[in-house]
C-alpha cells in the first residue's frame, strides 16, 4: 500500500515508487563475517569513541558494498544531531556528484539532550542511508523513495547483521 504522498507523484515517479516497493530484501553473501563489525559499532558507540565509531561504520559499509559490487561510499559520524522546527536529522545521504564519492552522514548523539543514540537506532540509521545508495547503485532507481519496500530492505540488512538466524548455529 503506497504512502500518502504517492498520489502527488508524477506517473514516472509512481513507476519508480512501485519498483522500489517490490524490492523487499538485500541478500548479502556471508553476512556472518560482517557481524563482528556491527558489534564493534556497538562498542565504539557505548565508549563514546567517535573516531573509532567512524572507522567501524566505514568498515561495515565497505564490507556491504563490496559484497554487492556497488561503488564505494564515504561514511561520516558527527557528534550531535542537527535540529530545527521540523525535528532532528538522524542521517543524510548525498549521492555521488561531480567526481565526489557518495557520502552518508549519521549523528551519534541526540540533539536536545546530547545523549548517545541507542545502538539499534544508530545502526538502522547507517543502514537506512546506505539503502538510499543501494537504490541508485544496485537497483538502478532514478529516485530513492521511502516505500514499504525500502524499509523492508533496511530491516533485512539489520537482521542479517545483528540477528542470528535460527537455522544457523551460534
Amino acid at each position: 500500500m503506497p504512502f500518502g504522498y504517492y498520489d502527488r507523484l508524477s506517473p514516472r515517479k509512481q513507476r519508480i515508487y512501485r519498483r522500489s516497493d517490490e524490492l523487499a530484501a538485500v541478500p548479502l553473501t556471508r553476512p556472518a563475517e560482517l557481524r563482528p563489525l556491527a558489534l564493534e559499532i556497538r562498542e565504539r558507540l557505548e565508549e563514546n569513541d567517535r573516531r573509532g565509531l567512524t572507522r567501524a561504520c566505514q568498515r561495515l559499509v565497505d564490507g556491504i558494498v563490496e559484497r554487492l559490487e556497488v561503488p564505494p561510499i564515504e561514511t561520516r559520524v558527527l557528534a550531535a544531531r542537527p535540529s530545527r522546527t521540523w525535528g532532528e536529522l538522524h542521517g543524510l545521504y548525498e549521492p555521488e556528484e561531480d567526481g565526489r564519492v557518495a557520502r552518508l552522514t549519521v549523528w551519534m548523539r541526540t540533539a536536545r539532550k546530547r545523549q548517545i543514540v541507542a545502538f539499534p537506532t544508530f545502526l538502522r540509521t547507517v543502514l537506512h542511508e546506505l539503502c538510499h545508495h543501494l537504490d541508485y547503485e544496485l537497483y538502478g532507481l532514478a529516485e530513492s523513495f521511502h516505500t514499504e519496500g525500502f524499509f523492508k530492505r533496511e530491516s533485512s540488512l539489520y537482521r542479517q547483521l545483528v540477528e542470528t538466524p535460527a537455522a544457523e548455529p551460534g
